[in-house]
């Protein structure tokens, strides 16, 4: 076995990325960027009925986006099945697997002995040792492997420990159907020692899969790559992952709002953990990962913590790589139109001058784009009900007394507008709280929003005074 670790990532092309996918999709990455080798890409499309170039399309995309790119070009299953073919030939030469006649009724019959025996259904190995010139005419047959049938077949897996499979239980397993095509079973361990791979790091809902292409590795004489079965992600009740949950395409999670980095953080924590740390960067993940600290627990999905961790690396962001994030993903967001409403450098521009105060509330790019509505909403502002209050009950009249002091104030910036304007309540023995209330329902026409200087800075002398004025005429 070569000393370069090779790694990959095998989904299948009947649906998007999902989340479950992507979380394998991370752990074989960094695995192999942790020990300087290569994770690489395989499109498992020999379900030619429900594999479609779009799910192809958005599988690659997904993994662009969480920055998870694969080394070299992907490669596809279904394309390698004269491949898959010549290998399973190549062990009924060797004596490692045979034809199999059994016809579809006498395959029936021995599954319904079996139900009446209380036993699981296994093939009884009719045509195992009996020589093809027997064959009935006209019948096409598979292939089966020839698996010992007594002992037991040991995966040595770096998460579940060793899983000892009684050899009985895993029977004469079909290689190759009558029509020719592979088995999952088959093209699976075919497609892994051709690519090199060395270490398989996927869900342990594959574990019994585990010890069939055991089997085949050793009937080839080929090395049996490391084996890491990690826990599947279950809902935050413990039931397993259904969309109510989360199990969504990553797509989902993109339009939702969530940062590549933060998901991607979010999703290491689910079955991995480094000590007490909760937040950690991409660099982080690589120099601290190891299969052999995944848990065998199943992990619990829960978007409260998700929400958490991308708040907290919005918070982190800069305000630059915040306006271009947003002025990127505008187009999978549902809101995104709001960052449409003016040309692309006034919404830069106007972005850039109030992140500051817009990130530091702002759980998901969906909220931080919401919450910018009020720097390119249309005259005059329409206003939700609790600002449409606040103005309502002696709102107004506030504001009326305090556009003369705001007329005076020459150098528009946060700093002079705060001493304008705490001079005036001041003056007029008001709390700070009761001026700000009116100002932000008249500016924002909302009840909530960044600080109000700075809103006021953000918006300019002349857009301030405007809205102002819209709401003192209404």
């Amino acid at each position: 076995m070569t000393d370069r670790v090779v790694t990959r990532f095998a989904p299948s092309p009947t649906g998007f990325l999902h989340i479950g996918g992507a979380r394998t999709a991370l752990f074989n990455w960094l695995y192999a960027r942790r020990m300087g080798g290569t994770m690489l890409l395989r499109i498992e499309d020999t379900d030619r009925e429900r594999s479609t170039d779009a799910a192809v399309q958005a599988i690659i995309e997904g993994l662009d986006w969480l920055g998870l790119k694969a080394d070299g070009e992907p490669v596809s299953q279904f394309a390698r099945a004269a491949r898959h073919r010549e290998v399973a030939e190549e062990l009924v030469a060797a004596g490692k697997a045979y034809y199999c006649y059994a016809s579809p009724a006498e395959l029936d019959e021995m599954r319904e002995k079996a139900k009446a025996e209380k036993r699981p259904p296994r093939y009884d190995g009719r045509w195992r040792d009996r020589d093809p010139s027997e064959a009935p005419a006209g019948v096409a047959p598979v292939i089966r492997i020839k698996a010992p049938q007594e002992g037991e077949t040991l995966v040595r897996d770096v998460v579940q420990g060793d899983v000892r499979f009684p050899n009985k239980d895993l029977d004469d397993f079909i290689l190759l159907r009558s029509d020719g095509t592979p088995t999952y079973m088959h093209a699976v361990v075919v497609d892994d020692h051709d690519m090199g791979v060395t270490h398989i790091i996927r869900g342990d809902d594959h574990l019994t899969n585990a010890g069939r292409q055991t089997l085949i590795y050793q009937a080839m004489g080929w090395d049996v790559p490391v084996m890491a079965h990690i826990p599947l992600i279950h809902g935050a009740d413990g039931a397993k992952l259904s969309k109510r949950h989360g199990a969504l395409g990553v797509d989902a999670y993109r339009g939702m709002g969530y940062l590549p980095k933060a998901l991607l953080n979010y999703l290491v924590r689910l079955g991995w953990s480094h000590g007490d740390d909760e937040v950690m960067s991409i660099e982080n993940m690589i120099s601290w990962f190891d299969t052999a600290d995944i848990n065998k627990g199943a992990a619990r999905f829960d978007f409260a913590k998700l929400d958490a961790i991308n708040g907290h690396w919005i918070r982190g962001s800069s305000d630059d790589d915040l306006v271009e994030t947003l002025m990127v993903e505008r187009d999978h967001l549902p809101n995104g139109d709001i960052l449409r409403q003016q040309d692309d450098a006034t919404v830069r521009a106007r972005l850039g001058a109030a992140m500051a105060g817009l990130k530091e509330r702002a759980k998901t790019l969906v909220e931080l784009t919401e919450s910018s509505a009020y720097l390119f909403a249309q005259r005059p502002l329409s206003l939700d009900e609790k600002a449409a209050d606040i103005l309502a009950n002696g709102g107004r009249d506030i504001l009326r007394d305090l556009v003369p002091v705001l007329n005076e104030v020459t150098d528009w910036s946060a700093g002079p507008l705060e001493v304008a304007i705490k001079g005036f309540a001041e003056s007029s023995g008001l709390k700070l709280g009761k001026i700000a209330q009116p100002l932000r329902a008249a500016l924002t026409g909302r009840s909530t929003s960044p600080g109000v200087y700075d809103v006021l800075a953000v918006l300019g002398r002349e857009e301030t005074l405007g809205r102002l004025q819209d709401q003192m005429s209404a």
